[in-house]
């Protein structure tokens, strides 16, 4: 049976690609220049760098979807503004 029951397209692929190559690059960073010391941003918590993967994240899922709601399908718009505000997390929060 395997994973025939999920709708596997190239898409999802690199959906879930990208996530484990952050993982990845995440886990190399931190091996390479260890501790990642809590910071605390404008949002007033203090984060380390998985935090704020994890918030860039989250943020990108509703981005997403906010997208889909009022504009519609083609998502590369959404995407660019996804890059902008993961990089903002990153540094600023």
């Amino acid at each position: 049976m395997g994973l025939s029951w999920m709708a596997w397209t190239w898409q999802t692929a690199i959906f879930f690609g990208v996530i484990a190559l952050l993982l990845i690059c995440m886990s190399l960073w931190e091996m390479k220049r260890p501790g990642g010391n809590p910071r605390r941003g404008v949002l007033g918590l203090d984060t380390t760098r998985g935090d704020r993967l994890f918030i860039s994240l989250l943020g990108s899922a509703y981005i997403n979807l906010a997208w889909l709601a009022v504009v519609g399908p083609p998502l590369w718009i959404a995407l660019l503004l996804c890059v902008a505000y993961a990089v903002l997390v990153f540094r600023y929060v």
